[in-house]
């Protein structure tokens, strides 16, 4: 990457200070270009769900990796529901989604808490795990809560063979005027769901799978605790990379840490951070880091800046980072700080191999909570920091009252906000959609094929605050 005026500013740039210059293409068509990574993640899109609790769980690490990404599960979840969640994910279809069940007894209010948990929003009927109707919400409209779902299904089932290729199966679904459809094997049984969206995402995503050809997932671990016990079960438990994550990765335990989980796990590729200096970079990658993880501050849910001053805008941090990690042989992820498609574009343009997503998938159907509603009906999900006094909450639950009230004092993030699903946009592939077809548009504005070949060609100018404003659409005319 290199500037538009051939100089480096002198002062640091956030992702809305800059923009991308268009250059001499040779690059036809957005399918062209490849987005995969050599990080060592696996991951065929450069999209990673991060380690916080309303974001990062088992829908988010199954839907995610089959469409090319990976998910960290947080540190404060217990080991053995860690280990359950590995187990589940690693048994997922890595084409089909996974369908939500239930026999015929069972009740209409036992079907309406479980539609929220998919985006797909259906729920299969299922007699000996054969399918014999689908549940909607709209069938569910009106009728008394403890009725059988039986009563209340669409009992005309169209269903679709195990392996019948994407195009044909989407013809299928589009010719019978259906969104979705059970996926059954040669003796009638329920493989998966499929949608028409799914169906398309399938020819355009290549799942991130490991060499067993089972989906990928990654975990985090803090820096305090027997990290060598833990690092350790998680191997066992077959989690893909480890993540050795704390605000300040820039600290002597950090590099301690980071020395014994490389021992313990030799084998498997170990992300660490958060630091936002080119010798933070040097220093974890000395110390066994493959990946560094860049941003203090950048979080829609972090107050670290405002509460210490500490931090550095993101795209200059990034752009450091990535160049020192490059330098030795190392990736680094851009975590925190995107807003918008442009700005996952910029990271990658600035030298990240990855970029790590927040709180803006903690707004979709497969993130971790409870879907809420506020006084007007609209869905919300609630979302936190993992430095505020709530996420500080659950990881000392194990230790005294007095030691969590006096942890708790020193919280850097906010404990409760309302994130809104996006009525277009509901689910986390729709954000993908929009994502991957945005990054993808700019490696071919940059006449790249490839992310390396992105890193290299992009030119990037510095914008006033009303260069950032005229590039956005305006919601009324």
């Amino acid at each position: 990457m290199r500037f538009l005026d051939g100089e480096v500013p002198r002062h640091d740039l956030t992702y809305a200070d800059v923009f991308m210059v268009p250059a001499r293409s040779a690059v036809t068509s957005r399918l062209a270009v490849d987005l995969s990574t050599s990080d060592g993640s696996g991951a065929t899109i450069p999209i990673i769900a991060s380690n916080m609790t309303a974001v990062a769980g088992r829908r988010m690490a199954e839907t995610l990796a089959r469409r090319g990404g990976i998910t960290v599960i947080p540190q404060d979840i217990p080991l053995d529901v860690v280990a359950e969640v590995v187990d589940w994910v690693k048994r997922r279809h890595t084409v089909y989604d996974t369908p939500l069940t239930l026999t015929g007894d069972r009740t209409v209010g036992d079907a309406l808490a479980l539609l929220p948990k998919r985006a797909h929003g259906a729920v299969i009927v299922v007699d000996d795990d054969r399918p014999i109707g689908v549940v909607t919400e709209t069938d569910c409209a009106g009728v008394d809560r403890f009725a059988q779902v039986r009563h209340v299904a669409s009992t005309e089932l169209l269903t679709i063979p195990d392996g019948l290729e994407p195009s044909a199966a989407f013809d299928r679904l589009h010719g019978a005027h259906r969104k979705l459809a059970p996926v059954v094997d040669a003796e009638g049984r329920l493989v998966g769901i499929l949608t028409r969206p799914g169906a398309l995402r399938t020819t355009l995503y290549s799942p991130n799978i490991d060499a067993k050809g089972r989906l990928r997932i990654a975990a985090a671990i803090g820096i305090n605790g027997d990290v060598s016990a833990k690092a350790a079960n998680l191997v066992d438990a077959g989690v893909d990379l480890l993540v050795v994550d704390t605000a300040h990765g820039h600290q002597e335990r950090m590099l301690e840490v980071l020395r014994t989980v490389r021992r313990v796990a030799p084998d498997t590729p170990i992300a660490a951070g958060n630091v936002v200096t080119a010798q933070g970079v040097a220093d974890l990658v000395d110390a066994g880091a493959d990946i560094v993880k860049v941003g203090v501050g950048p979080g829609a849910m972090c107050t670290t800046r405002m509460m210490t001053g500490v931090g550095r805008p993101q795209f200059s941090a990034v752009l450091e980072c990535a160049a020192e990690a490059r330098r030795l042989g190392r990736h680094t992820w851009a975590d925190g700080g995107v807003r918008h498609p442009r700005d996952v574009a910029l990271a990658l343009a600035a030298g990240a191999s990855n970029v790590m997503i927040g709180s803006w998938f903690a707004g979709t159907y497969e993130s971790p909570g409870d879907l809420r509603r506020d006084a007007d009906g609209k869905p919300y999900k609630e979302n936190f920091g993992m430095a505020s006094a709530r996420a500080v909450r659950l990881r000392t639950a194990t230790d005294s009252a007095y030691e969590q009230a006096r942890k708790a004092i020193f919280e850097e993030g906010i404990s409760t906000s309302r994130m809104y699903l996006d009525p277009a946009r509901p689910g986390v592939e729709d954000l993908l959609d929009s994502i991957i077809a945005g990054v993808r548009s700019a490696c071919t504005y940059a006449g790249a094929s490839t992310l390396e070949e992105f890193r290299e060609r992009s030119v990037v100018g510095v914008q006033s605050a009303a260069g950032f404003t005229e590039g956005a659409p305006l919601s009324d005319w």
